[in-house]
């Protein structure tokens, strides 16, 4: 880890996981641990730059200029928590290489309770390139944080348990503030 640099915290999971939602939860708590922190999703940044396509090659580029920003602003020494879909080895690997202080938090849910929820259609429907769905998911073999959202718990417990295995992160140590 670059003190020179800010930390990229990078939520990713399937689309109604949970990411954004314990993204907004533990900014706060991380802006208070490690400094200034901005956040943002995925979804945020495709309405900001105006970005509607959803084809896997699409989804690199748009993942290349996500880092680009990263990036710049990390250079800056700010934290981003990002809440992104991300569920490419391929897009992860330039993450990792590309960004000096790299966080990955991963949140894991089944597609079967995905599809229980009313608030994600596009699951059950004729949409397209859908992560789990027509996109092939390659979940990390090993992330710095791992929490399944099975939706039996609360989203405070997910950010509590995403908080806590962060401060135990060795290589966090010399950010705490």
């Amino acid at each position: 880890m670059n003190k020179k640099f800010g930390i990229l915290f990078r939520i990713s999971g399937l689309p109604g996981s949970g990411k954004t939602e314990v993204a907004k939860l533990i900014h706060p708590k991380i802006n208070s641990i490690f400094g200034p922190t901005i956040m943002w999703s995925g979804d945020d940044l495709r309405k900001n730059f105006n970005n509607n396509s959803y084809k896997f090659k699409d989804r690199v580029n748009f993942s290349l200029q996500n880092i680009d920003l990263i990036k710049l602003i990390n250079s800056q020494k700010i934290n981003v928590i990002f809440a992104t879909v991300g569920l490419s080895s391929e897009i992860r690997k330039i993450f990792k290489k590309e960004i000096p202080n790299y966080i990955e938090i991963t949140i894991k849910s089944k597609i079967s309770d995905l599809k229980k929820r009313k608030d994600r259609k596009f699951y059950n429907n004729n949409s397209k390139n859908v992560w789990g769905k027509d996109i092939k998911i390659e979940f990390p073999k090993k992330s710095d944080v791992i929490i399944v959202n099975d939706f039996k718990k609360n989203l405070n417990y997910m950010g509590n348990f995403i908080l806590k295995n962060l401060t135990k992160l060795k290589k966090l140590k010399n950010f705490m503030i």
